[in-house]
C-alpha cells in the first residue's frame, strides 16, 4: 500500500493552478510526529508533500519517522528552501526528491508567483548533485499555460542527468481550484503529443532512466486524455484501496482528487487499522467506486500499469518499432 502525508497547507508558493496558499493551517494544529508514527509499517512508496513541507520546523523529523515505515519516501518541494533539502539528503540518502517548476525562469517564477524560484529550484538540484541521493529531478504541471516550456525543461533535465516527473492540472478540494481549464487544447495537446514521442525517443545515456522515460511517455496518453477532456485509459481507481492521504489535521482519505474530502477517519481519534476497516471506509470505497471524474495521477496510474505491465510494453514496442520507420505512433 502506498500513502500520501500532507504536512501541511502553510506555501511560499503562489501558484496559479493551486490555491492551498490562500487556505494555510496553524502551525499548532498541524499533526504532529507522534501521529504520523500512528501510519502501519511496510509502506511502499509514502509521498511527502504539502503545501511546501519545508516550511515545518520538523521536517526531518518527520522524513526520519516515514523512512523507517516505507519502501521509498518521495519529497514533494518547490525547492526554494536548498539548505533543508541539503541536510535532509545527507541524512536519508535514499529518498526520491522531486523539484517542481513550471517552466524557464520567467514562466515558473510567473505562473508559482515566487520571485527567483527557478534559480533556487535550480541551485537545490545543482547542490543534490553533491549528496548520495540518486533519485531527484524536477517535475512540471503540464497546462496549456506552460507546454511551450514542457521539451525544454525535460531536455534540460536529460543534460543534467536527472530525472523528470510530469502531472497536469486538476481541480479539487486539495488545490482549492474548481476552474482549471484548457483554454488551448488544440496547442496543448499538440505539443503533448509531441511530448509523447519525445519520450519515446529518449536518448539519455543511463539505460534505467530512458526505459522510465519509455513508460513515462504510456502514462501520458492518460495526460493527454485529460488535456482533451476524455476518459481515462486505465482500469478502476486504487484509491482508499492501495493507496491513502493523510491531511495536516489527522484525517485518512482516499485521494486528493474529489470535489470534496471523503474522510474515512481521524488518526488522532483511532488506529488506522481501525479507521482503514470501518463502515466509514467502506462507505468511501463506494464512492471512489462511483467516482467519475477522470483523473490523469501517476500515483493512481502507477498501480494499473504494475498490475497489466503488458500494456505498456506493447504499447512501447508497437510505437517505437512505428517510429523507426517514420510513422506516426498511436494515442489512444
Amino acid at each position: 500500500m502506498n500513502g500520501c502525508v500532507i504536512a501541511t497547507y502553510r506555501c511560499n508558493g503562489r501558484c496559479q493552478m493551486c490555491e492551498i496558499w490562500k487556505y494555510p493551517t496553524n502551525k499548532e494544529e498541524e499533526i504532529a510526529l507522534d501521529i504520523i508514527a500512528k501510519l502501519p509499517n511496510n509502506l511502499g512508496r509514502v509521498n511527502l508533500t504539502g503545501g511546501e513541507l519545508m516550511l515545518r520546523e520538523d521536517i526531518e523529523e518527520i522524513v526520519a519517522i516515514l523512512y523507517k515505515k516505507a519502501k521509498l519516501v518521495e519529497i514533494s518541494t518547490n525547492g526554494y528552501f536548498t539548505d533543508k533539502l541539503i541536510s535532509i539528503a545527507n541524512k536519508f540518502p535514499k529518498v526520491m526528491i522531486r523539484v517542481s517548476v513550471e517552466g524557464l525562469p520567467a514562466l515558473n517564477d510567473k505562473l508559482r508567483g515566487i520571485k527567483d524560484g527557478f534559480d533556487h529550484a535550480l541551485r537545490t538540484i545543482l547542490e543534490l548533485k553533491k549528496t548520495k541521493v540518486k533519485d531527484f529531478g524536477f517535475s512540471i504541471v503540464i497546462s496549456d499555460k506552460n507546454v511551450a516550456d514542457l521539451i525544454t525543461v525535460y531536455e534540460l533535465c536529460s543534460h543534467l542527468e536527472i530525472e523528470f516527473g510530469n502531472s497536469t492540472m486538476h481541480n479539487s478540494w486539495y488545490f482549492h481550484k474548481y476552474d482549471n481549464e484548457i483554454q488551448n487544447v488544440e496547442s496543448a495537446t499538440n505539443k503533448e503529443k509531441e511530448f509523447i514521442r519525445t519520450l519515446l525517443q529518449s536518448k539519455r545515456k543511463n539505460i534505467r532512466m530512458r526505459i522510465k522515460d519509455w513508460l513515462r511517455a504510456y502514462f501520458n496518453l492518460n495526460i493527454l486524455q485529460h488535456l482533451q477532456g476524455k476518459d481515462n485509459l486505465l482500469a478502476g481507481c486504487p484509491a482508499g484501496r492501495d493507496l491513502f492521504f493523510l491531511d495536516p489535521f489527522g484525517n485518512i482519505l482516499p485521494c486528493n482528487g474529489t470535489q470534496d474530502p471523503w474522510v474515512m477517519g481521524n488518526l488522532k481519534e483511532k488506529s488506522f487499522d481501525e479507521i482503514w476497516n470501518s463502515p466509514e471506509a467502506e462507505e468511501v470505497r463506494k464512492q471512489v467506486d462511483a467516482c467519475r471524474r477522470e483523473c490523469a495521477f501517476i500515483g493512481t496510474a502507477r498501480f494499473d500499469m504494475k498490475r497489466r505491465p503488458w500494456k505498456p510494453v506493447f504499447w512501447i514496442m508497437k510505437n517505437k518499432i512505428k517510429l523507426a520507420l517514420r510513422k506516426d505512433i498511436d494515442y489512444y
